[in-house]
């Protein structure tokens, strides 16, 4: 099984998933639109730029879809909105339903729209995003939102998705990319040829 990188760098701190629900809930607790932002950005490995530039356009939940535009020369890809019948909250396609409920009609196509009205900037997502991570108990290294795609990353390889998917899911264009977020062990190494050989022999 792969392992998530140990490496002190900030640029690659992540979550553990309990770390993840908790910031969730104190999202979740402040209102629709944090709670359904942190959500977009875990998920989808998205920047802080990135959620903020989404159009209410690129959600469709009749098809449970979204497009994700990303910046710094990675794909534009469209991923699917999840139910996720397991942990609450990390339903999606109902956090997205609630806040289009309440967002209000200012004439801007944003999704996630400022309580002046108009686009939200990600100055704002940083700000809101520390505040609910104080709230959730984290440590100031993993107050900032790009500790999420991080986490998304890790998470998935440490449950040993394929690298191809993690790719797709982070809109990698490069595996390289993709390829930073993982490292073995010895040990990892020799169960995993043990277990290869097991199956040919």
């Amino acid at each position: 099984m792969l392992e998530a990188p140990t490496s002190n760098k900030q640029s690659m701190i992540h979550l553990e998933p309990a770390e993840v629900l908790s910031v969730l809930r104190a999202a979740k607790a402040k209102g629709s639109r944090e709670f359904a932002m942190v959500l977009l950005a875990y998920k989808h490995g998205m920047r802080a730029s990135e959620v903020c530039n989404l159009r209410v356009n690129d959600v469709d939940l009749k098809n449970g879809s979204i497009v994700v535009e990303r910046l710094k020369g990675s794909l534009r890809t469209t991923q699917a909105v999840t139910e996720h019948r397991g942990e609450p909250l990390l339903n999606e396609h109902r956090a997205l339903r609630e806040w289009l409920r309440k967002r209000q009609n200012d004439g801007s196509d944003f999704l996630f729209t400022s309580q002046k009205g108009g686009r939200l900037d990600r100055s704002q997502f940083f700000r809101m995003f520390r505040s609910l991570a104080v709230a959730a108990g984290l440590p100031p290294e993993k107050q900032h939102p790009h500790v999420l795609k991080h986490s998304i990353a890790t998470h998935l390889i440490s449950a040993n998705t394929n690298l191809a998917l993690v790719r797709q899911q982070l809109g990698h264009k490069s595996i390289n990319s993709t390829m930073r977020y993982v490292t073995t062990t010895d040990k990892q190494a020799s169960t995993a040829t043990a277990s290869a050989l097991m199956k040919i022999y």
